[in-house]
């Protein structure tokens, strides 16, 4: 009989909406995708949100006063895929400006460019990478969903530091759990190609590779989104013991605010992408649970 399938989500950094807000607004968000770029609509698929801004933040945030909440797009345009990405961004010359020094403080072992970018723009990682019991409580949060479902095939996505989260948990489960697998991680709007956080990873697991624990991993970033400044993952992660390498894929954010503004490195936005539904279209085989338009 084949498992069922099951997707489980993890959010990145900052304070959050309630939890029970936040889980609907993902599921939205990647409904809407499913819907406008498979032709699939109603689909049921069963979904897991792992929250953890309450272990940073007494209080979520207020409905009422969000600066970006989820909202379908306004127009039934199809929307942007990798193809419409633009090939030259203001961020590529940063990466490529990082890249250079990355290398220098992978050699030296000084990541003052790093601890400013984590400090003052992903101040959350900072306490995750610097305080023990705050990383070991949400790792747990993780870890024990992923336990939950070990008898179904797992779609793990994970945003922003989520993705770090992720990655540190399966590399973990790789030796507490062997036997627990996920089916495929997709990771968006993801900073683990930062030096700081590379140097983390080899201090604890040794070598950066993709965990033996994967039988896929995508990563999408938009070119225009901060955390993705080191460029692609594939270079900076090793293949699987068994072969399973990272496919980098640029894809176009096309979150805004409600003012209009646009936001590259919002979640929903990377939840419909084309790049995601089609993912997860084949995951939860929605020929059989939707209706296709």
């Amino acid at each position: 009989m084949e498992r069922p399938s099951v997707i489980v989500g993890i959010h990145g950094l900052a304070n959050k909406p309630p939890v029970d807000e936040k889980t609907r607004w993902w599921r939205d968000a990647i409904a809407e995708g499913l819907a406008r770029n498979e032709g699939v609509d109603g689909v049921a698929f069963t979904f897991a949100f792992v929250y953890w801004a309450d272990l940073r933040y007494e209080t979520p945030l207020a409905s009422d006063d969000l600066a970006e909440p989820y909202r379908p797009q306004a127009t039934s345009d199809p929307l942007p895929a990798e193809e419409d990405a633009p090939r030259l961004t203001g961020q590529d010359v940063l990466a490529t400006l990082y890249a250079g020094i990355d290398r220098i403080e992978a050699l030296t072992g000084v990541t003052l460019v790093d601890d400013v970018i984590l400090e003052h723009r992903f101040d959350d990682l900072w306490h995750y990478h610097g305080e023990r019991a705050f990383a070991a409580e949400v790792r747990t949060r993780l870890s024990e969903r992923l336990a939950a479902f070990r008898d179904h095939r797992i779609l793990l996505v994970a945003h922003s530091m989520g993705s770090v989260i992720a990655y540190d948990v399966l590399r973990q489960l790789e030796r507490d759990a062997p036997d627990l697998r996920v089916d495929h991680l997709i990771t968006v709007g993801s900073p683990l190609g930062l030096a700081k956080v590379k140097m983390k990873i080899a201090s604890e697991f040794g070598a950066t590779r993709v965990p033996n624990n994967l039988k896929h991993w995508t990563n999408l970033a938009d070119g225009n989104d901060i955390a993705t400044v080191t460029g692609t993952l594939a270079e900076d992660y090793a293949p699987s013991d068994t072969g399973v390498a990272i496919a980098d894929h640029r894809v176009v954010n096309d979150y805004r605010r409600p003012t209009g503004e646009a936001n590259h490195h919002k979640s929903y936005g990377y939840l419909r992408t084309p790049e995601f539904s089609r993912i997860a279209s084949g995951f939860l085989e929605t020929g059989a649970v939707g209706r296709r338009r």
